[in-house]
């Protein structure tokens, strides 16, 4: 069963035009991950890298294509968590980052602090030797027409959010059968400034615990926070195997999810690994672009009750 990998790139809906997109960017970041995993790499490597090749693509909510805040500004999140120490690093509402998700990994390696914020961020990453990269240069006319059709007064940018540009995040479980996970997103559409979400709250935007497994989430940051979504996941797992009730990572997910949306009338999604490697990729929204890799297989889908199978190796150079 090891190693594993499970990407996701946003729950909600998604347009036709651009669902093709995000399933093929969603299972070219797992690919990726699954790759360094075969080759003996660790499972905070994999995730990392996943995460970073999805911040990459402008298809996305994460890095470049990052939604804009109500100023048309971009402000960005994202978290790391090494399930075999509990450590986690994390940053928010950072900019001028091309990959936030590798600016949260120095967090955790370098420092005693678990998130920096806003311009600490920013000259921990100088710091560091983390290059700026032009906002402009995260910015993608979909983002600007977005940006600009929901500073409507009537607009509802929590509805309109939903999946049309995704939150992005792995988990994994590597050969030694250590966990990770890692999110990565650009936030709310026409958020405050200085809004911070799910993503960089350990618990909420991620967990990761080599005795359970790890959680990677994706929705309405508000409604995942309250519910903390990610270690509810993992305590509904962990609690099958302390009173020898199994609750598997698909069991679970459905547990948190519909507790979310009955309590907090929130939607979203995730994707899920134990320690033994079996994943979960689950929603409450009407999408969620995910993928994993596993036994050489690329296991894919997009709507509720979809699952593709293709060889790994299909299409890698």
């Amino acid at each position: 069963m090891l190693p594993v990998v499970a990407v996701h790139g946003g729950a909600g809906h998604i347009p036709k035009e651009r669902a093709e997109l995000s399933t093929i960017g969603v299972k070219e970041a797992a690919r990726t991950g699954y790759a360094i995993l075969q080759k003996g790499g660790s499972a905070m490597d994999a995730v990392v890298e996943a995460v970073a090749l999805m911040e990459n693509n402008p298809r996305f909510n994460a890095g470049r294509g990052s939604v804009l805040n109500v100023k048309g500004e971009v402000e960005m999140d994202a978290m790391v968590m090494d399930g075999r120490t509990l450590d986690s690093g994390a940053v928010s509402a950072v900019r001028r980052i091309a990959n936030p998700v590798h600016l949260a990994r120095l967090v955790m390696e370098k420092t005693k602090h678990l998130c920096l914020t806003a311009e600490g961020a920013s000259k921990f990453a100088r710091s560091m030797g983390v290059p700026e990269v032009p906002e402009e240069s995260l910015i993608t006319d979909y983002a600007k027409m977005r940006w600009k059709k929901n500073l409507n007064p009537d607009a509802n940018p929590v509805e309109c959010q939903m999946g049309k540009m995704g939150t992005v995040g792995a988990v994994a479980v590597d050969k030694d059968g250590n966990i990770a996970c890692a999110t990565s997103t650009g936030g709310m559409l026409n958020k405050m400034e200085g809004r911070v979400g799910d993503t960089p709250c350990v618990g909420c935007g991620g967990y990761a615990d080599n005795n359970i497994g790890a959680v990677s989430p994706t929705g309405h940051g508000e409604a995942i926070m309250k519910v903390t979504l990610s270690r509810l996941i993992l305590f509904h797992m962990e609690q099958g195997m302390c009173y020898k009730i199994s609750k598997t990572p698909e069991e679970a997910s459905d547990l948190a999810l519909t507790y979310m949306k009955e309590r907090v009338d929130g939607l979203g999604g995730v994707v899920v690994v134990d320690s033994k490697g079996n994943y979960a990729a689950r929603f409450s929204s009407k999408q969620m672009s995910w993928a994993a890799a596993q036994q050489g297989e690329l296991h894919y889908g997009l709507y509720r009750g979809e699952h593709f199978v293709e060889p790994v190796q299909e299409n890698m150079q």
